[in-house]
């Protein structure tokens, strides 16, 4: 079954990925005060984590305009969207209503919107799932279906070397994350049902917080021998294949994928941050 699957760039693939199963990439738009970045493959990674520490302010993110959404639509594919978290950003309203001006002009064409209520590795789970599925010979609404059962089970956690970075992007309160830093506190956290950000828990030193994370898989999922497990990182190679490691020493998933973080889960993360989910 030949289909087109279209993301925002809050979904970390590797270009591999993006080959393989024919993903078109819609980017957003980030903001240092008055410099502009576009979230594709020519954003130097490095170098706008280094203008994040000198920004003193608030990073900025614009979502895609339904526009930019629809030239994505453009085919003869059944086409599948994915989206990052509709709690967080106006992106998943963005290609629905792109969704919605398509179908006016082209009424003959398959076009689902999927809200992953999750973010970075945890949409290129949900990617990978719709690849997945459209290699059996079912109809593009039991893809849906199956997709969306995926996307309601789907955990996601993340740990994140400091909180400054949510907190000046308003994600979370500035006491807060002023108060872990000075008492070294490294807050697992992670996405509830409905796509917002939950704290899980509060540990003090990240290599705690790290092998709790661990920890954390066993008791939150299940049947993992039939899952993968996505690792995302924002500039930290190392530690992202540390935990790989350590999941493999305690856990039998499917398959472990490991993935770079791009500039809008960068933004939020910063670097040494990890996002998992499964």
């Amino acid at each position: 079954m030949k289909i087109k699957i279209v993301a925002d760039s809050s979904c970390d693939l590797t270009t591999e990925m993006k080959k393989d199963m024919n993903i078109k990439i819609v980017p957003l738009t980030l903001q240092l005060g008055d410099k502009i970045y576009i979230d594709d493959e020519n954003l130097d990674i490095k170098e706008y984590l280094a203008a994040m520490k000198e920004y003193e302010g608030s990073p900025k993110t614009a979502c895609p305009s339904p526009e930019q959404f629809m030239k994505s639509y453009e085919g003869d594919e059944s086409t599948f969207v994915v989206t990052l978290t509709s709690a967080l950003s106006g992106t998943y309203n963005s290609a629905v209503l792109a969704k919605d001006m398509f179908l006016e002009e082209i009424s003959d064409k398959f076009i689902h919107v999927f809200d992953s209520l999750s973010a970075s590795v945890g949409e290129v789970l949900v990617c990978l799932k719709i690849h997945e599925l459209s290699k059996l010979n079912i109809g593009d609404m039991e893809i849906v279906k199956r997709v969306n059962h995926y996307i309601k089970e789907m955990k996601t956690f993340f740990l994140l070397e400091s909180l400054e970075h949510l907190a000046k992007a308003g994600r979370l309160n500035p006491i807060i994350a002023k108060l872990a830093s000075v008492l070294s506190i490294k807050p697992i956290m992670g996405a509830t049902e409905e796509g917002t950000i939950r704290m899980v828990e509060k540990i003090r030193g990240y290599k705690r917080a790290f092998d709790r994370l661990v920890s954390i898989i066993g008791e939150e999922g299940k049947n993992l021998e039939e899952k993968i497990l996505g690792i995302a990182h924002c500039n930290c190679i190392e530690r992202a294949l540390k935990f790989k490691e350590e999941v493999m020493k305690r856990y039998n998933f499917k398959d472990i994928i490991i993935v770079e973080m791009n500039g809008l889960s960068s933004s939020y993360a910063g670097e040494g941050g990890l996002v998992i989910a499964f």
